[in-house]
């Protein structure tokens, strides 16, 4: 096994716990509608429809990572969801995350377009489901 593919892997898990967790937050302790009306405040049109793609994105997307399964699908889909959370939230505050910008963000994005062209790695389970 080459070490590229267990970098993939290693970047798709830990990628995919943060998608988990922040997913988890709007889920669980936010709520669809909490998520919606912060959409809302920032003008995004149809909030509850964006807040629950968003949501489950994020918390569904990140286990598809974290399993190795439909990665680079999951990946493409939490990229665009980082890119609207930059321009959205992040990009009027700068670069420096602990002013609130984009600094994290950003970097979520750069790992998720990474994984969406690379794809799994080695050690992925959709590699194991599609083998026979």
């Amino acid at each position: 096994m080459k070490t590229s593919q267990c970098g993939l892997t290693v970047l798709r898990v830990v990628v995919g716990a943060v998608f988990i967790f922040h997913g988890s937050l709007k889920l669980f302790t936010f709520g669809i509608h909490g998520v919606a009306g912060m959409l809302g405040g920032l003008h995004v049109p149809l909030p509850m429809v964006a807040a629950t793609v968003v949501t489950l994105v994020e918390f569904f997307g990140g286990i598809a990572l974290v399993l190795g399964l439909f990665t680079r699908w999951a990946a493409a889909l939490i990229a665009i969801d980082m890119l609207g959370a930059i321009y959205l939230v992040h990009f009027k505050h700068g670069f420096d995350v602990s002013k609130g910008g984009y600094e994290f963000a950003l970097t979520l994005l750069g790992a998720a377009v990474c994984l969406a062209l690379s794809g799994p790695g080695s050690l992925a389970l959709g590699g194991v489901v599609g083998r026979k």
